[in-house]
């Protein structure tokens, strides 16, 4: 591989593995909003105990995400300052909206919320978690906001060599992210869901005591899972109504259509090679449309099974189907993010800059050192977060530390004198 492919690599590993963390949070930080939610307003122990569990699941991702999403910010100044120099004042303010949005107003809620259990008012700790929700909300508009850009440059002027906005109502309402963010946003429902209803039919399959807290985790998980897929299906197909032409070259697969789009890009920037590897783009858009296909039968059965108590509670097969569910959301939103990513190859800024003229002036040696780190680091990153997340799933609610009333140790006996 030259620099820029191993380049392109690393980010597409850490991107990809980030992603994977922020899907996750996005649909647990919904589901324990919801439970915390029902909770709060009818006073259930068991719905409170919910809260509780997958609150704790949900603290152990987010808290992993963080780290890998400032781990792939560092290695994104380093490896692509063409890329910021060039049009880092126009996806730049967005960015930068985002980082105070994640950090700033997210995390403090959620450390309110953390430490706020039998500490605060009950309604104004359900307000924590919903503002928690909305902000990681916020947070992946304002990335798909950048990522937009990327995709369709909007709102900006060429001052020089660098790009400056001149429009900032025309970037937030770029069709390009405005679509994708709720293609992601359903996306991550699915991804919430099926993990709740798998790592519940975990413990029913196992006969776990909790029995009634897992059958109600089952039933939520599958009821959102269903229509999310849907919603994502409909996003997904008004996303292909804003691709690129070299992107929907890539997809039809006409050498015909390949050609003209070469031709016609040739024209317009000079000799180079302007068409994506249609290979990839085609084989990534197929994975992720089968696997969809199989969520929503497998969400679909679901929804009717979990109609018959005895079933839930007793239908060990499914239970297993469930449990070895989990992972296929996640393969399929990557999927889903390389056929986007990679079908606007071979421009950073589609039809402005290039992937080469983004890179930063390093060596061949200098990125394989890099690279080795990075996915290194993930490696340890994710492999420490499966281990986490998997430990406090499999020891249930009993374990569970979040929210957890404070024991008084009593003060020692003075002796009467």
């Amino acid at each position: 591989m030259d620099t820029v492919d191993l380049a392109r690599l690393q980010f597409a590993l850490t991107a990809g593995a980030h992603f994977l963390f922020v899907a996750l949070t996005l649909g647990l930080a919904t589901l324990v909003a919801a439970v915390q939610t029902w909770a709060t307003f009818s006073g259930n122990p068991v719905h409170l105990r919910m809260t509780r569990f997958w609150g704790q699941l949900y603290i152990i991702n987010y808290a992993m995400g963080i780290v890998t999403g400032l781990v792939m910010e560092f290695q994104l100044g380093l490896s692509w300052s063409g890329l910021t120099e060039y049009a880092g004042n126009v996806f730049g303010a967005s960015l930068a909206i985002e980082t105070l949005v994640a950090f700033f107003v997210e995390s403090t809620f959620l450390g309110l919320w953390i430490f706020g259990w039998n500490r605060l008012n009950r309604w104004a700790h359900l307000a924590l978690i919903w503002v928690v929700t909305l902000t990681a909300y916020a947070s992946a508009f304002w990335i798909m906001i950048s990522n937009g850009f990327l995709q369709n440059p909007v709102g900006y002027a060429l001052d020089g060599d660098t790009l400056r906005l001149t429009d900032f109502g025309a970037l937030v309402a770029n069709p390009a992210a405005l679509v994708a963010f709720g293609h992601v946003l359903g996306g991550a429902l699915i991804v919430g869901g099926f993990f709740m209803a798998g790592v519940s039919a975990y413990h029913l399959r196992r006969r776990t005591a909790e029995h009634d807290l897992f059958r109600k985790s089952l039933r939520i998980g599958v009821g959102l899972a269903l229509p999310a897929t849907f919603v994502t299906v409909t996003f997904g197909g008004l996303g292909f109504a804003t691709l690129q032409p070299s992107k929907a070259a890539a997809w039809s697969g006409g050498a015909e259509r390949l050609a003209a789009v070469q031709a016609e890009m040739t024209a317009a920037y000079g000799p180079g090679d302007y068409l994506p590897p249609a290979g990839w783009v085609q084989a990534a858009g197929i994975t992720m449309m089968i696997l969809w296909v199989v969520m929503t039968i497998v969400a679909g059965l679901s929804l009717l099974l979990m109609l018959f108590r005895p079933v839930v509670r007793g239908f060990r097969a499914w239970h297993w189907l469930l449990t070895l569910m989990i992972p296929v959301p996640f393969v399929t939103m990557l999927a889903g993010w390389t056929f986007r990513e990679l079908g606007r190859q071979p421009w950073v800024v589609y039809g402005l800059l290039r992937t080469s003229e983004a890179m930063s002036p390093v060596t061949a040696g200098q990125m394989r050192l890099s690279v080795t780190a990075f996915v290194s680091v993930f490696a340890v990153l994710i492999g420490v977060n499966y281990w986490l997340l998997a430990r406090a799933a499999r020891r249930g609610p009993g374990a569970v530390a979040l929210g957890d009333s404070p024991v008084e140790t009593p003060a020692p006996a003075v002796p009467a004198f």
